[in-house]
This record gives structure tokens, sequence and C-alpha cells, in this order.
């Protein structure tokens, strides 16, 4: 089972089970077309895992609705599944806060339970965010360069781990529904003796997202630029960086936990070093692959508890699943997007 299967992450891990020849069933509303408007409707891209897929099956299920997860694990026997539905977006959560606790806490409590008292075997892998740091990582010791902002110790080079603190800091509202989402999926794997992995994402990105100003950075920058549209930086000069790892890695690092799995895991999950941009050299390329030039404003306020430097240490998640690695570097990721952008 995949939820948010028409999103980003959940439709390329449809494509990527279905090709391995796995029964796929996937649980989606497109409540993100609620949440984003046009931009976010995902219809299209369910038609295309209609299209693509052999074993897929899809449930207008909204996760908010206990009775009908409770049901659909009762009915269907799951190995795996895969919680990828969310709502995303710093902004929206502020101004619908109710509605993003509900999808982001209960909505991951009504599955856990369902999966615990039906299907108490299955691998569960919930895809978390690195926001649940909230704004510590802010702590650390920047410099300025031309281009972007970066850590100023040597000790901080390979980014962000694990044992981050998650409290005592300022989230967004957003972060903090995902805190409490992730704190109980690990929870269930302690607790009950699940077996459940968070994997707290950096910038997820790909060809599938349906990107909206207020959430899907790279993609929505190549949109941007590909439409003419009028882009907004949100302070910190624009040198903001972040670690972008395509959505297809994200698969194949949860295809690892499944073989090998544990109880109550987390992973930081991203590009890490090697695929960090920042929105000024983003923009910057997007420019030179389009051929066109991006118009944009300048708003000086940051988005509440944004990142100013966020790169994913991956050392324990290498460490865990050395078969796994990034195949897919940021020149890949531009490729991959730009195939979506280019004709227009």
């Amino acid at each position: 089972m995949v939820t948010g299967s028409s999103g980003l992450v959940g439709s390329v891990a449809a494509g990527y089970f279905d090709k391995l020849g796995w029964e796929v069933h996937g649980v989606d509303n497109n409540m993100r077309s609620d949440f984003f408007g046009a931009d976010g409707d995902t219809t299209w891209n369910l038609n295309r895992l209609k299209v693509a897929c052999k074993e897929f099956t899809h449930h207008t299920i909204d996760i908010r609705d206990r009775q009908s997860i409770l049901k659909l694990c009762d009915e269907i026997t799951f190995d795996l599944i895969i919680h990828a539905a969310a709502q995303p977006s710093h902004d929206l959560a502020a101004r619908r806060p109710f509605d993003d606790f509900d999808v982001n806490a209960v909505g991951t409590m009504n599955l856990l339970e369902a999966a615990r008292l039906y299907r108490p075997e299955a691998v569960f892998c919930f895809i978390s965010t690195n926001k649940v740091y909230g704004d510590v990582p802010n702590e650390l010791p920047l410099q300025e360069l031309e281009t972007r902002w970066d850590y100023a110790r040597y000790e901080d080079y390979n980014g962000i781990d694990e044992t981050c603190r998650i409290d005592n800091c300022k989230h967004s509202i957003f972060g903090a529904s995902k805190v409490a989402a992730d704190i109980m999926v690990q929870e269930f794997g302690r607790y009950f003796g699940m077996k459940t992995a968070c994997y707290r994402g950096g910038c997820l990105t790909g060809s599938q997202q349906s990107a909206a100003e207020l959430h899907g950075f790279l993609a929505y920058v190549m949109r941007a630029v590909a439409e003419g549209r009028q882009y907004r930086i949100f302070g910190y000069k624009g040198k903001q960086v972040r670690d972008n790892l395509h959505a297809y890695d994200v698969c194949r690092a949860i295809h690892e936990f499944y073989l090998n799995p544990r109880c109550g895991e987390v992973y930081n999950l991203g590009g890490g070093r090697e695929n960090s941009i920042s929105v000024l050299e983003a923009i910057g390329r997007s420019e030179q692959i389009l051929g066109k030039k991006l118009n944009y404003t300048y708003v000086e306020d940051n988005r509440i508890g944004d990142h100013i430097c966020y790169i994913s240490d991956l050392t324990k998640l290498k460490s865990h699943f050395p078969n796994w690695s990034v195949t897919k570097n940021l020149d890949d990721i531009f490729e991959d997007i730009t195939r979506l952008y280019r004709r227009l």
C-alpha cells in the first residue's frame, strides 16, 4: 500500500514496485489540489499510473477517514506500507492548522493502528521531513559565500545527522505536526515491535511532482522559468541551501529497509553535499537549461522556521544499507524535470 500514491514519492514508489512484480494499492484523494489549487492537481499522475502499471489498484480514500483505512487493511494483505501522504507546506499549515494536523498526525495514527491491528508483520515506511529538527540547524556556524550559505566548521561538512535535537526550537506548524507523526511511527516500532522507519527527507524531487509555489522547490523553479511566472525568493538573500534527492533513490532506500527491517528506526534522507544547491544556483541552472530568464522578486522575510543551510548527513543510512547510494546526481535530476518544461 502506498498513501499519497498520486504525489511525487508515492507515484514513483507505485511504479518502482510494480516493475518488480508487486501488487500495488494506491491511496490518494487528490487533496493536493485542495491545498494548492490547479498547480497541485495530481489527476494527470494518477492517469499515468493507470496506464503504466500492470498491477496497480487505486483507492480514493482520505487517510483521515479512520474506518475506511481500517477496512482496507482488514480486507487486503499488505507486506509493505509506504506512507507518503501529507500536507507538506509551511505557510499553508499556519492558515489551516486543523487540516494540517489531521492529515499529518491523525492520518498517520490511523494507518499505524490499522497496520498494528490487521497487518502487524508488514514493514511500515514513513516519509517524514527534515523540518522535525525545526530551526536547530540554523544554530550551526555558517559562512556566506558568493551564491550560497555553507557550514563554517569542518566537522559540520557532511551536514545534519540523526542526533540533532527536535525540541526547544521553532518548527513551523507543519514541522510540529510531522514531529507528532514521526515520534508515533518510532513508538509503534519500539513499543509494539513493529518494523517501522522514518525517512526525514530533505528536498525530495523529480518530474512526477505537481509543483506549486508553497511546495516543490526545484520543480517549481523550473516551472516558473518555463512558464514565465513571477517567482518569489523568501529571505536569506536567496542563498539558502537544500540537498536534493530524486524520488527513485527514495524508493531504493525504502526497498533496502524492507529487505532488512528494524524496529523504530530514523534516517536522514537527501542528496547529501554533492546534490546540494541554493535558490540562486537553482535559478541560474534552470535559466541556462531552458534558455529563458526568470522574473523574480525578493521578499526580505524568510519563511518561519525555515532552514538557512540544510544538507543531510547520510552516514547512518549508508552504514545500515551499504547497497544504497545516490544514483541520480543534480544533472540527472534537472534533466528529468526538464522533460516536463522544455516544450514550453
